[in-house]
């Protein structure tokens, strides 16, 4: 008997394991592990990329193409009555506040054709290529200072060539009158919290290979009195290739004012001077010269809603810049409404009109090759999307 309990206890003890498997649930498989997103990837190596496209339609009652006899005095919109892919721009980078780093911003479209560096490109249409490698530096940063090398846009200038970080859809007349860009080294030092100086050589205006052995200088400086008020000095100076043969000393001082009045209020300031020795004016040959100023009034109605005022004088002095009659004046008055509605989309309104103290636009039906309109009108729409 004493047997016959032992022997029912054991089997008891190994079936219970077995009864008990049958009854439970069985245990869920480990989950895969999750596969990282692009942007996680990124995140993770410290790689930035975005970008941005633009499409516009600008309507003239001007002739304004120069490619089919007429004359513009702004850059990009000068397409007749077209809608247009101006942009699509895109950028990586990876720039450690230690160390170094690099940006790569490459630019596609209609505007491209304008800011191409020296030497131009070959391509489909006039010579000249819709793709341009609009920045590609190298970087090294080790506390308040950053070198770069390479090629980099321009200190100077309110507007740059990006459209998203303009409030207008026009460029301004200054915007044309100085370099877009420059191929060399730069130095940028944050002396405190007020000023950040910049100091640099480089080939001079637009040029990816020197057009002569001579450097240009570069010099500029960030002053924030207050944070609602920013100003930027700069001044470029160094020998170019000139009209009257062999190279000109060329100097181009330009000094921008930004004023956050109140939040939904912003006032914008720049003045710009330009001279270039040694250049053909009228029968002779001398100091050519070019100056101007623009004026901004920016006011954000809601989050959605901005409206941008911009007036501004250009004086080409000597026909330097136009290669128009000596002494001519121009003007421009330029009104932007943009409706902002998503972080990521905004479309713009523009209404814009030109004139000028001598003919030197073209009407549409003009095949004289003679300038007889002394303004310009434009309407435009745009939109740009930003990713």
């Amino acid at each position: 008997m004493k047997k016959l309990v032992i022997a029912s206890a054991v089997s008891a003890l190994f079936a219970a394991p077995a009864a008990f498997a049958q009854s439970a649930p069985a245990a869920a498989a480990p989950a895969a592990p999750a596969v990282p997103t692009l942007s996680q990837v990124l995140d993770a190596s410290g790689v930035t990329v975005s970008g941005y496209i633009d499409v516009a339609t600008t309507h003239a009652d001007r002739n304004i193409d120069p490619n089919n006899g007429g004359f513009s005095d702004r850059v990009f919109d000068s397409q007749n009555n077209s809608i247009n892919l101006h942009q699509f721009g895109l950028t990586v980078a990876k720039q450690p506040k230690e160390g170094f780093g690099g940006l790569v911003n490459i630019t596609a479209g209609t505007d491209a054709e304008v800011i191409h560096s020296f030497p131009e490109p070959a391509g489909a249409q006039n010579g000249s290529s819709m793709f341009d490698l609009t920045q590609a530096y190298g970087q090294y940063a080790t506390g308040p200072l950053t070198v770069m090398f390479g090629k980099f846009t321009t200190l100077q200038g309110t507007e740059v060539i990006a459209s998203p970080s303009n409030v207008n859809f026009s460029r301004s007349i200054l915007f044309g009158a100085v370099p877009f860009t420059h191929t060399g080294i730069r130095g940028v030092y944050a002396l405190n919290d007020m000023f950040t100086l910049t100091l640099g050589v480089n080939n001079g205006w637009d040029q990816i290979s020197d057009a002569n052995k001579a450097k240009t200088v570069e010099a500029g400086i960030t002053i924030t009195p207050v944070k609602s008020v920013t100003i930027n000095l700069s001044d470029y100076n160094g020998k170019e290739p000139a009209s009257g043969g062999g190279d000109g000393s060329r100097n181009s001082f330009n000094a921008v004012v930004s004023w956050n009045v109140i939040d939904p209020l912003t006032l914008g300031l720049e003045y710009l001077q330009v001279s270039q020795e040694n250049t053909v004016i009228g029968t002779g040959i001398g100091t050519a010269k070019y100056d101007g100023f623009a004026g901004y009034i920016t006011y954000m109605f809601s989050p959605k809603w901005r409206l941008v005022f911009r007036g501004e004088q250009f004086n080409d002095k000597d026909g330097f810049h136009f290669n128009t009659a000596t002494g001519t004046k121009y003007k421009e008055g330029t009104l932007t409404l943009s409706w902002l509605p998503a972080d990521a989309f905004e479309m713009r309104v523009e209404a814009r009109r030109d004139s000028a103290d001598n003919a030197v636009f073209f009407s549409t039906n003009n095949t004289t090759g003679t300038a007889d309109e002394k303004n310009l009108t434009t309407f435009a729409i745009q939109g740009v999307y930003k990713f």
